[in-house]
């Protein structure tokens, strides 16, 4: 069987290309995915960027079973399924571990799909970090990227009041749209009011305003650097505050708590509900990869790029 995937080469616009490579040699624990659908995330394009050629980035896939674990673990052979890797998704043909696959419900597409793993998980797991929310005060900067999206919506849906910080003034209606009550422009954090989670993506003057926006025993989750990764904060304020926390967030590290299917499959049935709607702005044939990665670095629109494989 062939198999074609997403690869680096230096010289072509955008670095990535589509080129023959090996099939897929699964483990015991591995069910083998034909793709249907896969989603771009700013780092693993970012890395894109400065790797070797022949690199094959890639963590958001939704396709159907192939192969089934040769261990009898995972969905059925024909299952419509969502799930992620390290590296590589971006193929035809991809081996992945059960544990990191989801079967999906029929009411949910492929292209929806594809958007669950790395913004969708970040967003479940950021809001974690300060237990229920019910009635808490949540701030989710970066508001309109992928993981912002998914934050706004499931904030809400936790019974959270929810401010989303965006940049620009004109990106208020798409986000009180998502579900948030409050919408703060700009790249600074009022002092006031209060939150009780901040889920932070921007990093710079975004981060060190926002530290001393927290209530007494707040936490501030930061999991992305938009603007800047350097960050200067008032210590003081930041201290006085009384246990509040600043929390690094790596989805990949956070994955070690629960396997990344079952994180799938509770978006999925939120989804499938209709109570979490996926923003995709843009969706092309996969041979458009280096196009797309070039325009999801320069922010050229919001929510999540889909590619479609035929």
């Amino acid at each position: 069987m062939s198999n074609r995937a997403v690869v680096v080469d230096p010289e072509a616009p955008g670095r990535l290309v589509i080129r023959p490579v090996p099939d897929p040699v699964p483990d015991r624990g591995e069910a083998v995915v034909r793709l249907k659908a896969l989603s771009l995330n700013r780092g693993e394009v970012r890395r894109s960027g400065m790797a070797a050629a022949g690199w094959r980035p890639g963590w958001d896939l939704a396709g159907t079973v192939e192969r089934v674990a040769a261990d009898g673990s995972g969905p059925r052979a024909g299952a419509r399924v969502v799930g992620m890797l390290g590296e590589g998704a971006w193929a035809e043909r991809v081996a992945v571990p059960t544990h990191a696959l989801a079967e999906l419900p029929d009411k949910v597409t492929f292209s929806q799909a594809a958007t669950f793993p790395v913004a969708g998980l970040t967003a479940l797991y950021a809001l974690a970090k300060r237990g229920p929310l019910l009635a808490r005060r949540v701030l989710v900067t970066g508001a309109t990227g992928g993981v912002g999206d998914f934050a706004v919506q499931l904030a809400r849906l936790g019974g959270a009041h929810v401010t989303a910080g965006v940049r620009r003034a004109e990106q208020a209606a798409m986000v009180r749209q998502a579900g948030a009550h409050e919408v703060c422009v700009g790249d600074e954090i009022p002092p006031a009011p209060k939150y009780d989670l901040v889920i932070e993506s921007v990093g710079g003057r975004t981060l060190g305003t926002a530290l001393a926006a927290l209530e007494r025993g707040g936490v501030c989750v930061t999991l992305g650097v938009s603007a800047s990764a350097e960050v200067t904060f008032d210590t003081r304020q930041f201290f006085v505050g009384g246990r509040t926390t600043l929390y690094g967030f790596y989805l990949f590290v956070e994955l070690g708590n629960e396997p990344a299917g079952e994180g799938l499959r509770r978006i999925a049935d939120l989804v499938a509900a209709g109570q979490v709607a996926p923003r995709i702005s843009l969706e092309r044939p996969w041979t458009e990869i280096g196009q797309v990665a070039q325009d999801l670095m320069a922010r050229r629109f919001p929510g999540k790029a889909v590619l479609t494989l035929d």
